[in-house]
């Protein structure tokens, strides 16, 4: 009878727990946020993803089928090593669901391998190379922001328009610099213009003499650098120094963010074209998020850190529609669900985990053109997503059907 009794009261106990928490693995929802927070690209996404992702967990309530949601960080170093050690320890021991931003393409490709391993969702933010969504595409693995060919075809395709039909690439020597450099290199010829040649240079490098000194002496109409971060700004504040852009050759920064163009300033960075999918004087909505993010960070967001707004968000929706965080399930409808946020409208993810959305072709502002603080960039075209992404059928990613 005490046996009857305690199998009773057993059974009330879990009937009393919603069916719905049940269905979240350890009685919660953990989200880590892994990316350069201390090198060149700290200010790229660095804490202020961190940032962005606790926002979107705040704008979502906090709990997601009645159970909490914790969103961790840390800092990878750009050292593929270090991440993968990170993110199997976070999958191992810390009960992480799905690591995002993962700024840095060969960090991103290290943890792509390991989730794909553990089967998890990853999410990536921060770096840019069009393997994660080509040969290195996963079920679970998505790819939000913006990504190589991208930025070739905003970026690239505006100058060649304007008559930049040679150039030269600054290239960073990791598996993003040369995506980056073959994508626009490819575009670039697709136009019908020319390659005079490329030079590759170390990450965080602080001497770029020699290396500006061969784009200068190539005659080259445009310098493309294949680059981003403090690479990117101290390559453009070299530049001035040899009067590159003096000398009437152009600057084509391929990967450069807000965050970059206010470190730079807008004295050294005016008259630079370059791509972003999110900007945050766009419109009502995007202003209205970027002041309450401002109100936390003392700055606005760029496409990286609204892009992780975005990516957990959403990632949080498919978990409450699905009700239950199991990978296969919540994969399923992220694959499936539009994206209607403030950084993607009317976005949609291909079957190859690539978010489809529209990016912006920018020119950063002369300072007197500026009217307000973060008042830097002029948007000069928007460029479809349709448009700036390769087909999932085109992207090489095996799960998809040619």
């Amino acid at each position: 009878m005490k046996l009857l009794h305690l199998v009773s009261a057993a059974l009330l106990a879990a009937t009393a727990i919603p069916a719905s928490a049940a269905e979240i693995s350890d009685g919660k929802v953990k989200i880590g946020i892994l990316n350069d927070q201390s090198g060149v690209y700290a200010d790229f996404g660095g804490k202020w993803s961190f940032e962005a992702a606790k926002m979107a967990v705040e704008d979502f309530g906090g709990t997601v089928q009645g159970a909490p949601i914790e969103v961790i960080t840390a800092d990878h170093q750009n050292k593929p090593d270090i991440a993968s050690n990170i993110a199997r320890q976070w999958y191992d021991t810390e009960q992480v669901d799905s690591i995002m931003e993962l700024t840095t393409s060969s960090v991103a490709l290290a943890v792509r391998g390991i989730s794909v391993e553990k089967k998890k969702i990853d999410l990536v933010t921060g770096a840019a190379t069009a393997d994660l969504t080509g040969k290195a595409c996963s079920p679970y693995g998505f790819h939000w922001a913006y990504d190589t060919h991208a930025l070739a075809v905003g970026t690239g395709g505006a100058l060649v328009k304007q008559g930049g039909d040679t150039w030269f690439f600054l290239t960073a020597d990791y598996a993003f610099g040369y995506s980056l450099e073959e994508q626009t290199s490819n575009f670039v010829k697709s136009q019908g213009g020319q390659v005079l040649g490329a030079v590759r240079h170390p990450l965080g490098t602080t001497d770029y003499s020699s290396f500006l000194l061969q784009a200068q002496s190539s005659g080259a109409k445009v310098v493309g650098l294949a680059n981003a971060g403090l690479d990117t700004a101290n390559a453009i504040k070299q530049a001035a120094e040899f009067g590159i852009v003096a000398g009437g050759q152009r600057m084509a920064a391929l990967l450069f963010t807000l965050a970059e163009v206010h470190g730079l300033g807008l004295e050294a960075a005016q008259g630079l074209t370059l791509t972003e999918s999110f900007y945050w004087d766009r419109d009502d909505q995007s202003r209205e998020f970027s002041k309450r993010f401002f109100d936390k960070t003392g700055r606005m967001p760029n496409m990286i850190q609204a892009a992780t707004y975005s990516g957990v968000l959403q990632y949080l929706k498919a978990i409450d529609k699905a009700g239950t965080d199991e990978t296969e399930a919540v994969a399923k409808l992220m694959h499936e669900m539009p994206v209607e946020d403030v950084f993607a409208r009317g976005g949609k993810v291909g079957a190859n985990g690539r978010l489809i959305s529209d990016l912006y072709l920018m020119e950063v502002k002369k300072p007197s053109e500026s009217t307000q603080p973060w008042d830097y960039y002029k948007v000069l075209a928007t460029v479809p997503g349709e448009e700036a992404y390769i087909k999932p059928e085109e992207s090489g990613c095996p799960l998809v059907s040619q």
